[in-house]
């Protein structure tokens, strides 16, 4: 069982729009409602592959009581925290050749009593979890050690740790040495700072998380497949990928598969690259089931091409 937590989740309306013109009228070719946050989003897909969940989140408003009804009908379990505040609502625009433009709320700000709810629930659902999967920004009011407060509880309760989430956060949580984190390339080249421009670069940096005190590094290269750098080596996998349709949670689906697949070795990184090859080629943030997975068309090896170039090198 993966308890997921997701501090600043979301209603995410997605629309499908041919070209983006600014300050033009754009016809949506198609639209989606989904509950949002990468947390959410995890599960969801662990959900989708028939998996058990519970997702952890702060809720509050109209907004806030639609996240939890549309996480119920996909058969989610949901352990909320009441807000004062309402839920946030992003929009996100997808144009045909695959760019995605993204509009993020910020979201309400937890009062003290807020936050200690949130801990607490998070405690109390975590009893017999297989992995705890923390993902996504801090909202308002919570400082960037909340994090890190909740990998020492939940190691203190035996439980593992994946987390996911960049800048001050991250850097606060290593130091209490999380299972899995899971950045993309941006957020390993901020975490480290300094530029990647091919493969080895993103090794290199997942290396030094892993001296900060992350046990395992399970690092995004976007189109160039994915990084697993652990106390036992490195691992690289990637694969053939059709029309990209929207990347919007693919990284969170990479996660889940990993997790689902056991949260360690060659293949579990074979899962987690499936589960985000499958994501992309779907509508809006839609997760993939096992029908969608092509497994065969993913590629894990302990050969690392490190002299490769990123096709988008991160300044």
């Amino acid at each position: 069982m993966i308890v997921t937590v997701t501090p600043n989740p979301s209603l995410d309306r997605t629309y499908e729009v041919p070209s983006l013109e600014r300050g033009g009228v754009v016809r949506a070719t198609g639209e989606r409602m989904d509950p949002g946050g990468k947390g959410v989003n995890v599960s969801r897909a662990v959900a989708a592959a028939g998996r058990r969940t519970v997702a952890v989140l702060p809720l509050g408003g109209a907004p806030g009581a639609l996240v939890a009804d549309l996480l119920h009908a996909q058969g989610i379990e949901v352990a909320s925290v009441p807000l004062a505040g309402a839920t946030r609502s992003n929009i996100a625009l997808a144009e045909a050749d695959g760019v995605l433009t993204k509009i993020n709320a910020p979201g309400p700000e937890l009062s003290a009593e807020e936050q200690e709810s949130l801990l607490e629930t998070v405690r109390r659902q975590s009893r017999g979890a297989d992995w705890i999967a923390c993902c996504g920004s801090l909202p308002r009011g919570l400082a960037p050690s909340w994090y890190a407060d909740l990998v020492a509880r939940a190691h203190a309760a035996g439980v593992r740790i994946a987390l996911d989430t960049s800048g001050p956060a991250l850097l606060e949580a290593l130091r209490e040495g999380p299972d899995v984190v899971k950045p993309n390339a941006q957020e390993l080249a901020e975490a480290v700072g300094r530029p990647l421009a091919t493969v080895g670069d993103a090794v290199k940096a997942a290396e030094e998380l892993r001296g900060l005190g992350a046990r395992t590094v399970l690092a995004s290269l976007g189109a160039d497949g994915q990084l697993l750098v652990g106390g036992d080596g490195a691992w690289y996998g990637s694969a053939r990928v059709g029309a990209v349709r929207s990347n919007v949670g693919a990284g969170d689906s990479s996660l889940s598969g990993f997790l689902i697949a056991g949260g360690t070795g060659p293949e579990a990184l074979a899962l987690a690259v499936a589960h985000g090859a499958a994501a992309v080629q779907l509508p809006g943030s839609v997760m993939p089931t096992p029908a969608d997975l092509d497994p065969a068309a993913v590629s894990v090896t302990a050969d690392v091409p490190v002299d490769r170039p990123l096709t988008e090198p991160v300044s």
